[in-house]
């Protein structure tokens, strides 16, 4: 592999964890932008108290999302062997810390009453 392109991620990832599992992971996330995207043009701004009730469930979402790909590569903390590796479990954090960020601003935005005041 002397180039990383995106046939070669989407190759890699489609092995790592199946067609159905992955591309089910791309729908998920492309639907919880799209909803965020519609929550931001409808309301016209970031609620403050949305996105800080959110961000607190970050760190669950980090978590979740590390030992969820622990779990589907059959590995653990004991493999992580060289700086690569922890800047992979790294970004699965954050990845996972962002997408349980923007559903939860979500949800908490489409669970308010319409026409009910915002303050």
């Amino acid at each position: 592999m002397k180039e990383l392109t995106l046939e070669t991620l989407i190759a890699v990832f489609e092995e790592m964890y199946g067609p159905w599992l992955f591309w089910a992971m791309v729908v998920v996330a492309a639907l919880i932008t799209v909803a965020f995207l519609y929550v931001l043009i409808r309301d016209r701004t970031i609620e403050g108290r949305y996105l800080a009730r959110a961000e607190l469930t970050a760190p669950i979402g980090a978590i979740a999302a590390i030992l969820f790909v622990q779990y589907i590569t059959s590995s653990g903390f004991s493999d992580i062997g060289g700086p690569i590796d922890v800047i992979v479990v790294l970004m699965i954090g954050v990845a996972g810390a962002g997408g349980l960020t923007f559903l939860v601003y979500v949800a908490q935005a489409f669970m308010r009453q319409p026409g009910k005041n915002r303050n």
